[in-house]
């Protein structure tokens, strides 16, 4: 479901995007409506790369060196 948003813009800034917009053949709603999409999307998917990265490196990676002992099994004592 849409739902309408007001703007407020500086006088310069509309005009400016007036043409930006016109240059791509889109309305200036069209063009914010596209580039917000756009922003929300690229925020979701690095949030969702943050997630999977952070449980990633909580996991580890066996990297196929060596089973470290512990410094008592190397130097028994007796």
């Amino acid at each position: 479901m849409k739902q309408n948003i007001t703007l407020s813009l500086d006088r310069d800034v509309l005009k400016k995007a007036k043409v930006l917009a016109a240059k791509k053949d889109l309305s200036v709603t069209r063009l914010l409506a596209e580039e917000l999409t756009k922003m929300v999307y690229e925020d979701d998917q690095y949030e969702s790369s943050r997630r999977r990265a952070i449980a990633r490196l909580k996991k580890g990676v066996h990297l196929g060196g060596l089973t470290v002992n512990r410094r008592d099994d190397l130097h028994e004592r007796r």
